[in-house]
């Protein structure tokens, strides 16, 4: 009884003893809980980003994001992939899809259960409008590690059969279940911002569908670039914006927002996109987002070691699709000439490429493989790559595989060096070297180009490149680019021959007599047909196009179809020309064997 009646007291204490009491008790309780709540979000807000008052503006727009499938295709997909299979998802979202010409790219998130030698199967589910609905699998034309994107991995895979969504899944090669899905958004290549990385207290992006001219810097005030965080990005919404700094061709930069200048590694895996105004008189408000598969990150050395005596006298970038086979002889030449460090562009090869740098790098070349998935856009991948070489390199060579610089000594004022009639080892990193400490204001140096024919040749010759293709035209045709990263003009403009540079530095024009490049241009038919599947400029209309047909940019007499025209192995051949030929014939090949060092390992 008496634990009873203390119970009973006790219940009187904590009731309110009349309805006044009873309202402040429940509003009281009502104002803790709430006021907790709120400390508690801003907790874990400052803790994925400390904002200021200063930098955040609440700005939340939602972007206009184009599907290629409709709401209906994608309940339908969804639908079949539910019932196939029956194993547990893997640990792997897929976080992006982009539709090109002949594939669809998915960027996926990558753990510790990623393989780069495991083979996967795309699953495309048919659209509501098919005659039934159901999967179909293929398997993925590659899969590959993507730098220092916060996806980790790219995955190719065939475009979708007639009547399937390019909503296209993913499942271990003969696996069963599907990869998580975190959206089913389809984004087109030609209107997507695709990369994004930091440059100091600047993001720098790099965006299709500006639609910007050519080789001249745009109004940077019609763009502004907008950050994504936490579920807000996840949900297509951007919670940050900065106004753009410098727009030009597909590169824009802008400011980081102040929090995240204190914090840049903060910066790393957010998603960014741009937002432009659909005309000249539209307010800040009215931007169009696009799409946006970007996120930000932070290019790293990936070279062998660390350059910690400085940087590179001499690096070389180039942009390459299907080059293993010429490749090993490019680099082998170039670095008896001086070359230090190799940035390999990849623009989706799929031959033997990759075990080629691999077997290079085991031969202490230093050579890295960047996958680049981007299709017709060199311009901006050279943009990219001069970011990267910043941090390693003093003079950076902008070429294709199939240009060699040479040097003919032909001027009398190199008497000693014509003695023996040729360049000695190291001679295009000298060069570097001297205009480096001679001239320090000149941060471009430009050679010109020959272009060689295919010499009369039916076949790709055995010995190389170099050796085999001896006729070229008379007439020189354009140049190529030697430039200093650091003084590059802060838009990153360039047209793929040279690049624009900050006020203060200029160019020198090499003289002929000094060096020139032999440019392989037009070699035998089954090697040069290969450049009618794409033009990786930006800029430059495809073979198959006919716009443009009176361009240098083209073949002269070549149509727009991949047919052999009369007489191909004598076109282009107005000069004989055997200088470079004779010069690795002398100092590459084995005075055992005669083989070159590319043909022992083509054997």
């Amino acid at each position: 009884m008496d634990s009873s009646e203390q119970r009973r007291k006790r219940k009187r204490i904590f009731r309110p003893s009349s309805p006044t009491a009873t309202i402040v008790y429940f509003f009281s309780v009502r104002s803790f809980v709430l006021c907790f709540s709120f400390f508690i979000f801003l907790f874990l807000l400052s803790y994925q980003i400390p904002f200021s008052s200063s930098d955040f503006r609440p700005v939340l727009v939602v972007s206009r994001l184009s599907l290629l499938s409709s709401s209906s295709d994608l309940l339908s997909t969804s639908q079949s992939f539910q019932d196939f299979g029956s194993s547990s998802l893997l640990h792997l979202q897929i976080e992006a899809r982009v539709l090109f010409p002949d594939h669809v790219l998915l960027l996926v998130n990558k753990n510790d259960l990623f393989s780069k030698n495991t083979d996967f199967e795309c699953v495309y589910g048919r659209n509501r409008n098919g005659d039934d609905v159901g999967v179909v699998k293929e398997k993925s034309f590659s899969v590959d590690v993507y730098g220092e994107s916060e996806f980790g991995v790219l995955v190719r895979c065939p475009l979708p059969p007639v009547n399937y969504s390019a909503v296209v899944s993913l499942r271990k090669f003969r696996g069963n279940g599907l990869w998580k899905e975190s959206n089913q958004t389809v984004n087109s290549w030609e209107n997507v911002a695709y990369a994004a990385t930091l440059d100091g207290n600047t993001v720098v992006v790099f965006v299709k569908g500006l639609n910007l001219r050519p080789d001249r810097q745009s109004d940077s005030s019609q763009f502004s670039c907008y950050f994504g965080l936490g579920n807000f990005e996840k949900e297509g919404r951007f919670a940050l914006r900065t106004k753009a700094i410098t727009a030009a061709q597909e590169v824009v930069r802008c400011e980081l927002p102040l929090s995240i200048r204190k914090n840049p590694e903060k910066a790393r895996g957010i998603r960014i996109t741009i937002g432009m105004l659909p005309h000249i008189h539209a307010k800040a408000r009215e931007h169009v987002l696009l799409p946006s598969v970007a996120k930000i990150t932070e290019l790293k050395s990936e070279g062998r070691g660390n350059v910690e005596n400085g940087k590179y006298d001499l690096c070389v970038c180039t942009m390459v699709w299907n080059q293993g086979s010429a490749l090993r002889e490019w680099i082998t030449y170039h670095s008896w000439l001086g070359v230090e460090r190799w940035f390999i562009y990849d623009n989706n090869s799929d031959d033997n490429i990759k075990d080629v740098i691999e077997e290079l790098e085991t031969e202490n070349y230093n050579v890295t493989r960047h996958v680049w998935p981007w299709i017709k856009t060199q311009e901006a991948g050279f943009s990219h790559c001069a970011l990267r070489a910043k941090k390693e390199c003093n003079w950076v060579s902008f070429m294709d595989v199939d240009e060699y610089f040479y040097f003919p000594y032909s001027n009398p004022g190199h008497q000693s060096l014509r003695s023996t009639g040729y360049a000695g080892q190291d001679s295009l990193r000298s060069l570097v070297a001297n205009v480096s400490s001679s001239s320090p204001r000149i941060a471009e140096i430009r050679t010109t180009c020959h272009s060689f024919g295919p010499s009369g040749l039916n076949s790709a010759p055995s010995q190389g490149i170099t050796v085999g293709y001896t006729c070229r035209l008379k007439s020189p045709e354009r140049h190529k680019s030697i430039i200093r990263p650091d003084a590059l003009d802060t838009t990153l403009l360039n047209v793929v021959h040279h690049f624009h540079l900050r006020k203060g530095f200029r160019y020198m024009n090499l003289p002929q007599s000094t060096a020139v490049i032999n440019h392989y241009k037009y070699q035998v038919w089954d090697v040069f047909r290969a450049k009618f599947f794409r033009r990786v400029a930006t800029y430059v209309v495809d073979w198959q196009n006919n716009q443009n047909e009176g361009s240098r940019d083209r073949a002269p007499g070549l149509g727009t179809e991949a047919i052999e025209p009369p007489n191909w192995p004598l076109q282009f051949c107005e000069v004989w020309d055997t200088g470079l030929r004779d010069f690795v014939l002398s100092n590459f090949a084995d005075l055992s064997t005669g083989l070159l060092p590319w043909e022992k390992s083509s054997f």
